[in-house]
């Protein structure tokens, strides 16, 4: 379970033995082989360098938690050691099930640490002032993230709604604690109508601060997707300016963790540790 806020839990020591090979998205829809750590550069040139990658979404309650997950298993289905970081869990109480716990259940043994804990289910810079606590700062995310790091193979960090949700009075959001830690961003986008302008959206949000995205997954993919849906699956990539590097089965969150983590390698493209068999529906 998550160590609450400010303490890690499940910490781990990472795992050395097997390189990984995946492709990563950065800025184009070029293809280059890299060991998985870290993104974007070869492991070889740095042999201890860690990664860090920041999960967004075009909105709440999109799937960023269940995808989150699913990236976690199969990273730990890889032999890898893995941290989630969730910087600012709102709408759940203190002996609540907060996110990275939910991504503890759901992938396997992962070290979570939460920054911080508000109880109303609002922003995170609103829900803070409301609980009378301070709130979470880029350098807290960048910092917690680089400690993570130290001893992780991949560090995932979990936002708070979309990319551009308010952390704190003065406005800083996820896309600061981003650009501060130098890590890329993935988006996660809605199957359906409307998915297209607010991942075109996020994606120039994301240009806007100078970020790295490798690419969107869909957090939701319903079982008999509507026409939009499908065609989203072509336009997605032209919207986000990065391919779709995965489709989340919806409900998948319901299912028992052994069959979850059995399957979510298959949800995902090889560029997220996913397999090699991953397509995209025709």
């Amino acid at each position: 379970m998550a160590g609450g806020p400010g303490r890690p839990s499940g910490h781990r020591p990472r795992h050395r033995r097997h390189a990984i090979t995946v492709a990563v998205h950065i800025g184009t829809l070029h293809q280059e082989p890299f060991a998985v750590l870290p993104w974007g550069r070869s492991a070889r040139s740095r042999r201890h360098t860690m990664s860090v990658l920041f999960v967004t979404g075009t909105g709440t309650e999109i799937g960023k938690t269940v995808t989150t997950a699913a990236i976690a298993a199969a990273a730990l289905a890889r032999g890898r050691s893995v941290a989630v970081l969730k910087p600012a869990q709102t709408g759940v109480t203190a002996h609540e099930t907060g996110d990275a716990a939910e991504v503890e259940r759901l992938a396997g043994p992962v070290t979570t640490l939460e920054l911080a804990r508000f109880p109303d289910p609002l922003a995170p810079a609103t829900a803070a002032l409301r609980a009378g606590l301070p709130p979470v700062l880029p350098q807290d995310i960048a910092e917690a993230a680089a400690k993570l790091a130290a001893s992780h193979d991949l560090v995932l960090v979990e936002g708070a709604g979309g990319l551009l949700v308010r952390f704190d009075a003065d406005g800083h959001t996820l896309a600061d604690a981003a650009r501060l830690a130098k890590a890329p961003v993935l988006v996660v986008a809605q199957a359906g109508l409307g998915t297209l302008n607010a991942t075109a959206l996020t994606a120039l949000a994301l240009r806007s601060y100078g970020l790295d995205s490798p690419g969107v997954v869909i957090g939701s993919w319903p079982a008999a997707p509507d026409l939009a849906a499908r065609c989203n699956l072509t336009d997605l990539p032209d919207a986000a300016g990065a391919p779709l590097l995965g489709l989340i089965p919806e409900h998948s969150g319901a299912l028992a963790p052994d069959a979850f983590r059995a399957a979510a390698p298959g949800w995902l493209a090889p560029a997220l540790g996913g397999s090699e068999s991953f397509r995209i529906p025709s």
